[in-house]
């Protein structure tokens, strides 16, 4: 019976300690995710003039400018050609270290155009730490060139 008082307490710690992004420095090599798209010779795909109704499987690369605050689970990227982009990890099976921030990853994953609800952005808004009044300001949906990752390497 007293085991049972500390099954609800058990079961919180691991909740909280599941809720943050994992340790890490993001260094030059690390990978997150499945690393085996990384061990074959491809080219990094650019996605300038990618359209709606196009998909890309491949690799792509970029400069990390924001990272989910809560757990990691998304990445806001800008690729090579300029252009921003949004990070998911496939499945939600893997998360990386806020030290990603301004560091330059490749990504092995399938990028499409995808129309973002006006709820997903003001949900990323939250996760990503802005002011209640950024997160009220969005009404809009938004046009989202989206990556589904398998994995990330850091490269620098």
């Amino acid at each position: 019976m007293k085991n049972l008082l500390f099954l609800p307490l058990f079961v919180l710690m691991f909740w909280k300690v599941d809720a943050q992004p994992p340790a890490g420095e993001g260094l030059p090599g690390d990978i997150y995710g499945d690393g085996a798209g990384f061990e074959q010779e491809r080219p990094v795909l650019d996605l300038l003039n990618m359209e709606e109704d196009e998909v890309y499987e491949g690799l792509f690369t970029g400069r990390v400018e924001e990272v989910c605050q809560k757990k990691g689970c998304w990445i806001r990227l800008v690729l090579k050609d300029g252009q921003p982009a949004t990070i998911k990890m496939k499945d939600y099976g893997f998360f990386v270290p806020l030290a990603l921030v301004d560091k330059n990853i490749l990504i092995d994953g399938r990028a499409e155009r995808t129309i973002t609800s006006v709820e997903e952005l003001q949900h990323l808004a939250e996760d990503g730490g802005k002011s209640q009044e950024e997160i009220d300001a969005i009404t809009e949906p938004k046009e989202t060139l989206t990556i589904l990752a398998n994995g990330i390497r850091v490269i620098e």
